[in-house]
């Protein structure tokens, strides 16, 4: 298990949703990256140095510090959408081989390279900035129906990173609440919601969520 790549977003025009920017264009870098704790949602702030977000209202904050997809995955869409996927292609923070990312448990911890140690947080929702980044119509119905969303991370330890650090999971919390099943419950699968309550690691924010369309 290793990181293939460390990818940081520089910003592009987001006629997609009306917005000014979006920081989903990442590119793999060389050299190590620093990963801190961001402030809270709405600052723009991310985990690693050079990136942040610009929908804020959506995306960024301690929740969703760094975003994970599996190289494994992306091979699979290669397939679908007839073209070669680069590192960093979905907007994702890492890349990674050898971690089975949408079966990460919430509250899961990774230790990435000698000093960071990050937190299985939640599940990446696909929006109108995904699609319109991937130019393909019905791209958000296809990879909701996929359910390989990718993992958002919050950071526990900081420190620096770099491409080849090996992975280690180093804490399992004690349920089966899978970064899949919290995606299939948010979307697919609406009687799957008051399973991912169980997770105490589980964003409040998708608690509340979850509590609402269970209700």
């Amino acid at each position: 298990m290793k990181l293939l790549s460390v990818n940081v977003g520089r910003p592009r025009p987001n006629p997609w949703k009306g917005l000014s920017a979006t920081g989903i264009d990442k590119q793999p870098v060389d050299g190590p990256v620093a990963v801190s704790a961001p402030g809270p949602k709405g600052t723009g702030e991310v985990g690693l140095l050079g990136d942040r977000v610009y929908d804020v209202k959506h995306h960024g904050g301690v929740d969703q510090a760094v975003y994970a997809y599996a190289r494994e995955d992306l091979d699979g869409w290669e397939g679908e959408l007839g073209r070669p996927l680069h590192n960093g292609v979905f907007g994702e923070n890492l890349t990674t081989v050898g971690v089975d990312v949408n079966g990460a448990l919430i509250g899961e911890r990774w230790r990435i390279g000698s000093d960071v140690v990050l937190e299985v947080s939640c599940a990446r929702i696909p929006c109108a900035t995904f699609q319109g980044w991937l130019e393909r119509d019905g791209w958000i119905r296809r990879f909701t129906q996929a359910a390989r969303p990718g993992a958002y991370l919050r950071v526990i330890e900081p420190g620096d990173i770099r491409a080849a650090d090996p992975i280690e999971i180093v804490h399992r919390p004690d349920h089966d609440v899978t970064v899949a099943l919290v995606f299939r419950a948010m979307t697919l699968e609406p009687d799957l919601l008051p399973r991912p309550l169980v997770a105490e690691a589980l964003p409040l924010e998708g608690k509340e969520l979850a509590r609402k369309r269970s209700a």
